[in-house]
């Protein structure tokens, strides 16, 4: 069963600001992403091929405060950003749902660009709680991923070399059913720690201290 790291979440209090942050002080492009129904939320996207980074910000505080995901968003867009959470592409989420008895959701959002993007995703209850875990997503057919979105990073071609997380090694290894991830686990308070990007300059590290 394929099972590939698909994105890191970093929640942000004002996404044009972190867009700009990041393309000044580490050579980072974003692209607009677009809003989710319902949720009060809305991103920029850091495309970096197979994966990407997604910059999450609550855009309507009523919708927000009605929904568990844009809840959690809020009560960590403090200061000027973290990485928050993180997700794993797989190729077969119902078998992944049947192993670990998880309810399934539907997602979707309109890019800027006109573009339809729907998916499914499992896990995502665990992973609010337990931040160390990661959330399921299987991307419908036909839909492009959002790490393929055509982008001019000034620091060159990027790639996410490794997460940073802690919390319980051995739950995450469970959770994820023996894959092996660029995933490095540390004993602490469950939450994601750092995002390591490799590029033709050097390695770039993103925590709470340095976005």
């Amino acid at each position: 069963m394929g099972v590939e790291l698909d994105h890191v979440l970093i929640a942000v209090p004002d996404l044009a600001d972190a867009g700009e942050r990041l393309a000044e002080n580490f050579g980072i492009a974003s692209v607009e992403g677009g809003i989710h129904p319902g949720r009060g939320t809305g991103n920029r996207i850091v495309p970096l091929g197979q994966s990407y980074l997604e910059l999450i910000s609550v855009i309507d505080e009523a919708s927000a405060g009605r929904d568990a995901f844009g809840r959690w968003v809020a009560a960590n867009a403090s200061g000027r950003g973290r990485p928050l959470g993180w997700a794993v592409r797989v190729d077969d989420l119902d078998a992944v749902a049947a192993r670990l008895t998880l309810a399934i959701e539907e997602g979707s959002r309109h890019t800027p660009d006109g573009a339809d993007l729907r998916w499914r995703t499992a896990g995502g209850d665990r992973a609010t709680g337990e931040r160390f875990l990661p959330f399921f997503i299987e991307w419908a057919a036909g839909t492009p991923h959002p790490g393929d979105t055509e982008v001019r990073h000034p620091a060159g071609e990027l790639s996410i070399a490794g997460l940073e997380l802690e919390g319980d090694g051995a739950a995450l290894a469970g959770w994820l059913g023996g894959a092996e991830l660029p995933v490095t686990v540390r004993a602490g308070t469950p939450a994601v720690t750092r995002v390591v990007l490799a590029g033709s300059a050097g390695q770039i590290f993103l925590d709470a201290e340095t976005l």
